[in-house]
């Protein structure tokens, strides 16, 4: 009945202020929320914690190397034909049901074979969904994620060849064929490496892997978060960091640091170094030329002062 204490479940008062069920009291104040949940890798109990722990402890406390965020496609019976003469590393080959037999399709098999690529044969609107809706032409290769360099292992790569460091540094550049011509111009000419940011950069596509003619497979490409913070710290290493400007101070031919721990910079097309970047190199280089043009492509400048270089330190 109302008012019947000793019913079931009724509230025992102990004390004024202080219940022992209820919504009230002690059991309101453990009803409140402690926040977010934590990350599965800031528990220290759970496995993604200790993982990553046993990971930074094999590394000797480097991040893990970077990947591309996902796969990418190279669609076209030509594309496809020159990223395998290229050794670009195609994971897979794929062909549409009924498709024509000509001898770029044949070529790209028999390459497909040679490398022991798996060729897939799958329907026309199948490929459609797989590639976005580009031109296949009834062909298209599946190349995964780029793994890029830590920045601190291109100064590793040095360190091991015995010669003095040389970095090839990307300021804005965003064409992916001119990352690919660099690529290509720093494993001829000797660099340890090229260095790209994460942002506002091109990064290692289909097209950078087919313009470094496959020099992308043995020099590595490493990313920064911030470019000028990374500069700053090969510079704290003891590499001198030259930019590459129209109106730079030094004559590339009258660059004494050539044959030092070096670190060569360079900008876009369009507008060259940043000014952060700019104002962080010891030194601003030119490279003379015969006559006004608005300027170089950045492939064929980091190749003018690779070449330079390479000859200044023979």
């Amino acid at each position: 009945m109302a008012g019947n204490s000793k019913r079931k479940g009724a509230i025992k008062k102990t004390g004024k202020g202080n219940p022992t069920a209820g919504s009230g009291g002690r059991v309101k104040r453990g009803l409140e929320g402690k926040g977010p949940t934590p990350k599965a890798k800031d528990r220290p109990y759970h496995q993604a914690y200790k993982a990553a722990k046993r990971a930074e402890k094999s590394t000797g406390g480097r991040p893990r190397r970077k990947t591309g965020t996902e796969a990418e496609w190279v669609a076209g019976r030509n594309s496809v034909v020159e990223a395998l003469r290229a050794g670009v590393p195609v994971t897979g080959v794929y062909v549409a049901e009924g498709a024509e037999r000509d001898a770029r399709l044949r070529e790209a098999f028999a390459t497909a074979a040679e490398r022991g690529l798996n060729i897939q044969e799958v329907s026309k609107s199948e490929l459609d969904r797989m590639t976005g809706g580009a031109v296949h032409q009834g062909l298209a290769a599946r190349i995964p994620p780029y793994e890029y360099a830590h920045p601190d292992d291109l100064l590793d790569a040095a360190s091991a060849s015995g010669v003095p460091p040389l970095i090839v540094a990307l300021d804005s550049v965003t064409d992916p064929r001119n990352l690919g011509a660099v690529v290509r111009s720093a494993s001829g000419f000797g660099a340890h490496g090229v260095l790209i940011p994460e942002r506002r950069s091109a990064g290692m596509t289909a097209s950078a892997w087919k313009t470094s003619a496959g020099a992308a497979a043995r020099l590595p490409v490493a990313q920064t978060v911030n470019l000028v913070r990374q500069l700053k710290a090969y510079q704290a290493a003891g590499c001198m960091v030259v930019g590459l400007a129209a109106d730079g101070d030094v004559s590339l031919p009258e660059l004494d640091l050539a044959d030092g721990p070096l670190v060569v910079v360079v900008g876009s097309e369009g507008n060259g170094l940043s000014r952060l970047v700019s104002e962080t190199c010891d030194q601003l280089v030119s490279i003379p030329m015969a006559n006004q043009l608005e300027s170089l492509n950045a492939g064929v400048a980091a190749s003018v002062a690779l070449y330079a270089i390479s000859e200044s330190r023979r």
